[in-house]
């Protein structure tokens, strides 16, 4: 029987149904995600993202997020809200309980017809029984514009940070099946949380491992010199 192991802090490139197969039951700590959202979603510069145009992988996905997920675990997932249907029943189809909504608010329209949307939206999921956080946070938070310079749907780090503090711990493994250019991945680094990100794209895959290899580069430096001018009590992440 083949012996099930969960990575920390590295970027797979595959798809992550596949990859989480080899991953071990329970073995993850926390989950945010930012999956297709079903829209066949093309940028105003022509960019696409893949698999946004069938839901094949979406129940089995989620499926696979609710097996590697702890008990007692949360996962945040954002949607597409034309699409909530879908979503909602493969969230509940692996075994997910709504136990939250999020939404993030934009200072900027990213399209506009019968509205302008200046929003993003995403629901809080738990397996099993849940204790909530110490300090539960707002369910509305500002969305920085990122540019989309990294990822055609890039999220900023600021805003996925404040959901990592509400809803995890220093060590905890934070997983991305979605990780796309990686900003969850570098929010969980910041805050000294490990962290594990699968991306299908072999482009942003290795726009995500630059990022996250440029970003732990740079706390080093930033540790070392900490270290060189008398502090020597710093705790490496």
């Amino acid at each position: 029987m083949k012996s099930l192991t969960t990575p920390r802090n590295t970027v797979i490139q595959g798809d992550c149904i596949t990859a989480m197969q080899d991953m071990a039951t329970g073995s993850v700590d926390f989950i945010l995600t930012d999956p297709p959202y079903l829209v066949s979603y093309k940028g105003r510069d022509g960019r696409t993202v893949a698999n946004d145009d069938n839901a094949r992988w979406l129940k089995p996905a989620f499926n696979q997020m609710h097996r590697v997920l702890k008990s007692g675990g949360f996962c945040i997932s954002f949607y597409g809200w034309n699409k909530v249907d879908l979503f909602m029943e493969a969230w509940k189809s692996a075994g997910f309980r709504v136990v939250g909504h999020i939404v993030f608010r934009k200072q900027y329209a990213s399209s506009a017809k019968f509205l302008r949307y200046e929003h993003e939206m995403a629901y809080l999921l738990a397996k099993g029984d849940v204790a909530p956080p110490a300090c539960p946070i707002p369910d509305v938070i500002d969305f920085p514009y990122t540019g989309n310079k990294l990822h055609p749907t890039q999220k900023p780090v600021k805003a996925l940070s404040e959901l990592l503090l509400a809803f995890t711990e220093p060590g905890d493994l934070v997983l991305d099946p979605f990780c796309g250019s990686g900003s969850t991945l570098v929010a969980a680094n910041s805050l000294g949380r490990d962290w594990l990100g699968i991306e299908l794209e072999v482009a942003h895959h290795a726009t995500a491992t630059r990022r996250l290899a440029s970003f732990c580069k740079s706390l080093d430096h930033a540790m070392t010199a900490h270290v060189n001018s008398g502090h020597p009590d710093v705790a490496r992440h």
